[in-house]
């Protein structure tokens, strides 16, 4: 088989999560499959986080536009290869294009109604653009995967593919694993001491950002330890917007922003932590909350969206709308030493069967299923 895979971010230095699980899906597939043949279409960056092999092409695809990459550059260089399947990793595929597509949507969000008035220019054309799009490249797919059973339900309900849908669940990466190696140098980048709180932030309502700070000031008011707070992905400026609108001054000198925190760094973040914090309103799989898990550190997630299915039904799992729920699950795990070590060792143990091997395995099945029908 010639296997086209859009992997159009891969190389830029700065990667969202869509862009790791299409990276590492990669390196397994090139580690584990030398029969077939790859091209992976990329636009130019100067990360180069994968090579080219014998089996493997990097194809860099440049167009002055997301757009237009997609929808002209994109099948045209994938034609051109002669590629038997084209499989778009990111939400969106091209509308014409000759090639048959397997398409990845890890979420629907974007199908919902329009919330926030604040949106810029830009962030509304994309809003449009993929609505536009996803539902009208649906129908012409071969395949529709997705990341979970949660996700699965969602876009069965929302476009009845039939057994045109399916789903294939992420993995995280070998190196999360609880580690001491120059754990110290590292964590000391962000933050003075080990033993902190660890929450990923984002502008995204979804993320849940001010309930976990209002639960992050309640705790500080009840908790003897007092533990620092990190919060990646999130301006410093942000969070005194935060704090000033629902009046939580407390939070000010222990709350750490560094912004974004690069993934080889991250290992070395969660094994430092006492406890990260997942308490986003929605997530398609959650791939952070098993990273924490691999390190040994506890995780307090939601009792929402994929958050149950992927930490199984041992995880704390709490009303991500509720902070005194958030706080009372980081102070049980202060005051309750054994129910501590149960959440390190159960941890350990539900994140070991999502490698990315069995992604990538289980994909190269579809591969061969796809082709085979064509």
């Amino acid at each position: 088989m010639k296997i086209g895979i859009e992997a159009r971010n891969i190389l830029q230095p700065i990667k969202r999560g869509m862009d790791y699980v299409a990276l590492e899906v990669i390196k397994h597939l090139q580690k584990m499959d030398i029969t077939n043949e790859y091209y992976i279409f990329v636009r130019p960056g100067r990360d180069r986080c994968l090579s080219d092999s014998m089996h493997v092409h990097i194809i860099e695809v440049n167009c002055p536009t997301d757009i237009l990459w997609m929808q002209y550059a994109l099948p045209k260089v994938a034609k051109k290869m002669g590629v038997d399947i084209l499989h778009c990793t990111q939400d969106d595929a091209p509308l014409f294009c000759s090639i048959p597509i397997i398409l990845t949507l890890h979420d629907i969000l974007f199908m919902e109604e329009e919330k926030d008035d604040s949106w810029s220019i830009k962030q509304k054309i994309k809003w449009y653009y993929k609505r536009y799009v996803t539902q009208r490249v649906v129908g012409k797919c071969q395949k529709v995967l997705t990341v979970s059973h949660y996700e699965y339900n969602n876009i069965q309900n929302y476009f009845h593919l039939g057994d045109r849908m399916g789903m294939i669940y992420n993995g995280y990466s070998e190196w999360f694993k609880p580690t001491e190696d120059k754990i110290e140098e590292i964590y000391r980048r962000y933050i003075p001491e080990k033993g902190y709180l660890f929450f990923m932030g984002s502008c995204k309502e979804e993320k849940n950002v001010s309930n976990t700070l209002i639960a992050y000031s309640k705790y500080l008011k009840r908790s003897k330890v007092k533990r620092q707070l990190i919060v990646s992905n999130f301006s410093q400026s942000d969070l005194e917007d935060i704090i000033e609108k629902h009046n939580i001054d407390n939070i000010k000198e222990y709350v750490v922003t560094p912004g974004y925190i690069v993934e080889r760094d991250l290992p070395y973040i969660f094994s430092g932590a006492f406890a990260f914090l997942y308490t986003s309103l929605y997530e398609s799989f959650g791939t952070p909350l098993l990273e924490s898990m691999a390190c040994g550190t506890p995780v307090i997630t939601s009792n929402t969206a994929s958050m149950p299915e992927i930490a199984g039904s041992d995880a704390i799992l709490i009303d991500p709308h509720n902070p005194d729920a958030i706080v009372d699950a980081i102070i049980n795990l202060e005051e309750n030493e054994d129910a501590y070590k149960y959440q390190v060792q159960y941890g350990l143990e539900r994140s070991k069967p999502f490698t990315w091997d069995n992604t990538a395995s289980e994909l190269l099945d579809l591969y061969r299923e796809v082709v085979k029908k064509l």
